[in-house]
């Protein structure tokens, strides 16, 4: 009898947004929250085609704002979210793919200035209920960040 085993996570994990162009991104995997967000700002809806986009930009790194991602992806409709402070706020929804190591996964993902907080991404339980299991006193389970390759000067 063969049994599929939920993956583990660590309580920060590198993951990527493929369909949006974003290779990997620092994430804080957080249980506490249902719905998973992503840093973006310069938010702005559009329509392609007769059908709801948005565009937005976003900081892939949280220590700096030098680098920017632009974005556009589908848009799933608004949502009213409570921050862990307790304030609401409507938000931008995406549905998108999301990569975590070898892992890929559809996830409805919430739009959100986080450029104040610590982690450009907040994974949250929706998007890993039943795939992951979180070991929350490990970090980077699924594989470390992917580095460039710097090339060498041909002599």
């Amino acid at each position: 009898m063969t049994t599929d085993m939920p993956q583990t996570l660590g309580w920060r994990e590198w993951v990527g947004f493929p369909d949006i162009g974003i290779p990997q991104v620092k994430a804080k995997v957080d249980t506490g929250a249902r719905t998973s967000s992503l840093h973006a700002f310069m938010v702005e809806a559009f329509e392609r085609d007769g059908v709801p986009w948005v565009r937005f930009d976003m900081h892939p790194l949280q220590t700096s704002d030098s680098d920017v991602i632009r974005c556009e992806a589908p848009l799933v409709g608004q949502r009213s979210v409570r921050d862990s402070g307790g304030h609401e706020e409507l938000r931008y929804v995406i549905e998108t793919t999301i990569t975590i190591g070898d892992s890929r996964l559809k996830a409805e993902v919430t739009l959100t200035d986080r450029d104040t907080m610590k982690f450009r991404v907040l994974l949250g339980r929706t998007a890993i209920r039943g795939k992951f299991l979180v070991d929350s006193g490990r970090s980077y389970l699924r594989g470390k960040k992917k580095r460039k390759v710097k090339r060498q000067p041909k002599v």
